[in-house]
């Protein structure tokens, strides 16, 4: 398909027709002064106790990087929808608005906004489609990978979903928000190409199927792949593969080969992993990790480490790269200034709190999270405020920060939250208090509601 010299996610033609409709509309009638939205959370999902903030990062770059090829432009003067001004109105469309956002990793909760764009209203309405994409996808997927990170401290924590994510971006994007959260890596390649994540890999139960005998699988993939060796057994009985390996370990050490761990996929693996731990040690094969995976999510697995099962690490695919239990975060972006005047929705179940916001968290003595203060952006309250500048005048304020940053922002998170927000297999409440003077502006706002219609 053909829209330039560009990817398609990077395309601004990813959006609603309606956000293109509006444009046109607001040129037409002038509507074209400053505008300030944000993107926030009405409600957690059930049986979720926080969310974690990422996909910052993708938002940005697609903002530095918006414009309408000739290509897009071609494709939108032949679909007849849009006027003559509209159409070189995009041709020379670039951002050139303000971004404030929390960090990524920062854990946050409803009604509090982690990105505000400002920026004339054509062009801050635009935005919306693609913004809200980037940022709930990722954001959906941190605070996954965040309860897996709750549920197995100490453990090794793998991405294996790409196969089951829905579609490449999603499987790429899980990679990196998982990361955040904690994991040790990935075992999609990509990403260690893009970004440095870790790779991990082992093997199929094909490949041992592909063998006759399974200790000739066993050894012939090790000489082939001898780093990280990580040996699959359950492909047919995972106790007498566990045999196996005991009685090839000295064999392969003897031509410096070292099996690092082994790999359950199926079966009860709580039961199974210490069969196969004591088959290990009283062989001699002490230093050899099991490693699980197939169908877990935090809930079994925060059941697996509560039974003190022997496992040093878990692969996580489907439950995490699609948020299984709960596969959307019903993010909004919402119109809340306009030409320096505070604006509100009023529609049942969805009220906004109007005007620019800040959020301002408080830490206990053990440095634990108290409670968060919503309130006008400049209305000073205790505590840290979370929402930084990104980019002003369409430029970042200062270089995206690392990774690595980010893994410790999210790591300083999860160590800081309370115990009624650790526990994965109940929602923990948190107080987020709407201090008095966004409570009063908003009064203010109704009243000229109930005036001017």
């Amino acid at each position: 398909m053909d829209i330039g010299d560009r990817d398609i996610g990077d395309s601004p033609l990813l959006t609603d027709l309606y956000q293109l409709n509006m444009m046109q509309a607001y040129l037409r009638t002038g509507l074209t002064a400053t505008a300030s939205f944000e993107m926030f959370v009405r409600r957690l999902p059930p049986g979720r106790s926080f969310m974690m903030a990422a996909g910052l990062e993708q938002a940005v770059a697609w903002l530095e990087g918006l414009r309408f090829s000739p290509a897009e432009l071609a494709y939108l003067e032949r679909s007849g929808r849009f006027d003559r001004a509209m159409l070189d109105h995009l041709a020379g469309l670039r951002f050139t608005g303000d971004v404030d956002a929390m960090p990524e990793g920062t854990v946050f909760f409803p009604d509090e906004p982690l990105l505000r764009i400002t920026a004339p209203l054509p062009l801050a309405q635009l935005l919306e489609s693609r913004l809200i994409n980037l940022v709930q996808f990722q954001s959906l997927i941190a605070t996954k990978a965040a309860r897996v990170m709750l549920a197995a401290p100490g453990k090794a924590l793998v991405d294996f979903g790409f196969r089951r994510a829905h579609g490449a971006e999603a499987g790429l994007m899980a990679a990196r928000a998982s990361y955040i959260a904690g994991f040790a890596g990935t075992a999609t390649v990509l990403a260690e190409m893009l970004w440095g994540i870790p790779c991990y890999g082992t093997m199929a139960h094909s490949y041992v199927q592909a063998h006759e005998d399974e200790i000739v699988a066993f050894e012939s993939f090790a000489r082939a792949r001898p780093d990280n060796l990580t040996l699959l057994i359950d492909t047919y009985d995972p106790v007498a593969a566990a045999r196996k390996v005991v009685a090839l370990a000295p064999k392969l050490a003897r031509d410096g080969i070292t099996v690092q761990a082994v790999r359950i996929d199926s079966g009860d693996l709580v039961a199974l992993s210490r069969q196969v731990r004591q088959v290990l040690d009283d062989g001699g094969c002490r230093d050899v990790r099991i490693f699980v995976s197939g169908g877990l999510d935090e809930v079994s697995i925060d059941a697996i480490v509560k039974a003190g099962a022997p496992i040093a690490g878990f692969g996580v695919g489907t439950a995490l790269t699609t948020s299984q239990d709960q596969p959307v975060l019903d993010i909004v972006y919402k119109l809340q200034e306009y030409d320096g005047v505070a604006r509100r929705k009023r529609s049942a179940d969805k009220q906004t709190w109007p005007g620019r916001k800040q959020v301002w968290r408080r830490h206990a003595a053990d440095g634990t999270l108290a409670g968060d203060v919503v309130s006008l952006d400049g209305d000073r309250q205790d505590g840290t405020p979370l929402l930084a500048p990104v980019m002003r005048a369409g430029q970042r304020v200062q270089p995206a920060p690392s990774l690595a940053e980010i893994r410790a922002r999210a790591a300083a998170e999860l160590a800081a939250l309370p115990p009624a927000l650790r526990d994965v297999t109940v929602a923990g409440a948190y107080p987020v208090t709407i201090a008095p003077a966004l409570r009063a502006l908003t009064a203010e706002v109704d009243r000229r509601i109930a005036t001017h219609g």
